[in-house]
């Protein structure tokens, strides 16, 4: 089978085509594929679906875990960049369909950079989905390993919890996300952010991933804590999202529809052999 592998900011894919993968991707050999010991190591695999619309292209995003995202910032623009590298596109705007929605991709410097229109972040607890009440999930309190943490729920085609919190770091993403991340309230479990507000136009994150872990950067988290900080007060429209893998530019309009910006880079072409696809 045959992959390209990407990064973006440390978050790292493999993109493969369906008509080369057929149904070979189970559960068992992605995380097989995924792990870094055992197979090439990735934070997951983006499958390029074929579509009958030539004015649009697919995507399914794979997590490491086996389990399937419904939309992924940096996958997205992994997916662009390979898409302009294949030249299936050019650096007009064109359309990717994926599981969390439709969004606009834009390929610029040659390649370097993709600006990617997210869609709108919403708050509403029927949309995420969070259990309880129909109600705006803002400001509510998640009692975790003995702490009281305030926590704001959104999605973007995905859900999300940010917390907002005075200091943020990698060992307490590490120990306190994936408690959070299965927390019962979140019926579709969630990806979690720890936010450290700046300035009014700098945020700082720590990210748990559902269904990969403690990640070094991530699109859609970034877009989602960038519009809960505006949606709380505590920053204006354009944002930097400063990640251990690097930094975001979001802009989040007055109705939280969202448009992220950031650099990509091609790491390699290959195959991956029959052994491995076998287990």
């Amino acid at each position: 089978m045959q992959f390209a592998k990407y990064q973006a900011l440390g978050n790292d894919y493999l993109v493969v085509k369906r008509d080369d993968c057929g149904d070979r991707l189970s559960p068992v050999t992605v995380r097989r594929i995924c792990d870094r010991h055992f197979g090439i190591g990735s934070d997951g695999i983006l499958v390029h679906e074929p579509s009958s619309d030539p004015t649009e292209f697919r995507l399914r995003i794979l997590n490491p875990d086996g389990s399937e995202a419904e939309k992924s910032g940096n996958g997205l623009r992994i997916f662009a960049r390979y898409l302009w590298d294949k030249r299936l596109v050019s650096d007009a705007p064109f359309k990717v369909v994926t599981p969390g929605g439709a969004v606009l991709c834009q390929v610029k410097e040659q390649g370097r950079s993709v600006t990617v229109e997210m869609g709108q972040v919403r708050f509403h607890s029927h949309d995420i989905p969070v259990l309880g009440p129909p109600r705006e999930v803002i400001r509510e309190t998640i009692e975790v390993a003995g702490q009281a943490l305030e926590f704001t729920a959104a999605t973007i085609g995905n859900p999300h919890c940010v917390i907002l919190r005075q200091q943020v770091s990698q060992a307490e993403a590490s120990s306190l996300g994936p408690l959070i991340e299965t927390d019962g309230r979140f019926p579709n479990r969630t990806n979690v952010q720890f936010m450290q507000v700046l300035d009014r136009a700098n945020i700082r994150i720590e990210i748990w991933e559902r269904g990969a872990g403690y990640t070094l950067a991530s699109g859609s988290s970034s877009c989602a804590s960038a519009a809960v900080a505006k949606r709380l007060g505590l920053c204006d429209s354009s944002i930097t999202v400063h990640m251990p893998g690097g930094s975001l530019a979001i802009e989040v309009d007055d109705n939280f529809f969202v448009r992220m910006t950031g650099p990509v880079e091609k790491v390699a072409d290959g195959r991956l052999s029959d052994d491995l696809l076998r287990g």
